[in-house]
């Protein structure tokens, strides 16, 4: 049963579930267009400042791509369910190197098994609360590539099938990255493409400066920050007010942290085919039947970032 159907009714939940295909391409078209400004103020005004703010930006974005998809794996990025298919991959997974059915089918048994010992996601969860300096040690291998290189080696060969050859066997988060030979194909053509436009647009690095050095580093760094959030230092049970977190987002950290109302976790776990632009609704409608106090809410990614790393040294 979805867990919302404990504290909403079919008639609450029935219109915040109705999807549409306008709003699915213009979620697509936004997340497209953030990542196209950059570049056009780097090409503008070239600078180390306007080619940081553009890794920045760009790496927020990639986020954004990897949210839509998520979307698009419950079905709730467009009502017809071969545009979530088609565009989901196309258009938001193989652009950031993610396989949409592998996810789905990994992702699907995290909502089944939230919080529990089968949850595939819990290796993201449980290391949390860690202490201080084991945080920083986390957010600087994320933030220089460390990460992101080990993770995207590990993929290929898992793709290539060389897993054998590993020092253990892939777990489910690592298959579900991985990507069949026709699908890593299509991974790599479309990288081909957006590698062909910057260097139309601007100059043969870009893709290395402006790609895969953003997907490489910052990526990751909002990418843990954003799993944290999510299940970091909550309870470890079936409580679906309790073993997921919503975070507060401002303005700016809706740009860098939390794009297209991910940080809206919580209501997304209650009802999971609930479009993401009305989880901000589903939010208040918690509250207004007084079921704020019981849900776990944080202020702010701050907040949650303390808590995570409150483990005495």
């Amino acid at each position: 049963m979805t867990p919302g159907k404990k504290f909403l009714s079919s008639d609450e939940i029935r219109p915040l579930a109705e999807r549409s295909d306008l709003w699915g391409f213009l979620l697509l078209a936004h997340c497209w267009a953030v990542i196209i400004a950059p570049l056009m103020v780097f090409s503008l005004w070239p600078s180390v400042f306007t080619a940081a703010l553009a890794v920045i930006i760009i790496g927020s974005r990639q986020l954004g791509l990897a949210i839509l998809m998520h979307e698009a794996a419950h079905n709730a990025l467009f009502r017809s369910a071969k545009l979530n298919t088609i565009l989901g991959a196309w258009l938001c997974g193989n652009p950031t190197l993610a396989d949409l059915s592998a996810y789905r089918t990994y992702h699907l048994k995290h909502h089944r098994h939230t919080q529990t010992k089968d949850d595939p996601d819990l290796r993201l969860s449980r290391p949390f609360p860690a202490t201080r300096a084991s945080m920083m040690r986390k957010l600087l291998r994320d933030i220089s590539g460390i990460t992101g290189i080990k993770q995207r080696t590990r993929q290929f060969m898992v793709a290539l099938k060389l897993a054998g050859d590993l020092e253990h066997t892939p777990s489910e988060e690592e298959l579900a990255q991985a990507f069949s030979g026709t699908k890593l194909k299509h991974a790599v053509l479309v990288n081909l493409v957006i590698f062909g436009f910057m260097w139309a647009f601007g100059a043969w690095w870009w893709w290395f400066a402006f790609w895969a050095l953003p997907l490489l580093t910052w990526y990751q760094l909002v990418l843990r920050v954003r799993n944290i959030a999510e299940h970091g230092v909550v309870e470890f049970s079936e409580n679906p007010l309790r073993n997921v977190r919503t975070t507060k987002a401002g303005p700016l950290m809706r740009l860098l942290l939390a794009p297209y109302w991910v940080n809206f976790h919580l209501e997304h776990h209650l009802v999971m085919h609930v479009p993401c632009r009305n989880l901000p609704k589903l939010h208040r409608l918690m509250l207004e039947k007084g079921h704020g106090p019981d849900m776990e809410i944080a202020q702010n990614y701050w907040d949650v970032l303390t808590r995570a790393a409150s483990k005495p040294a």
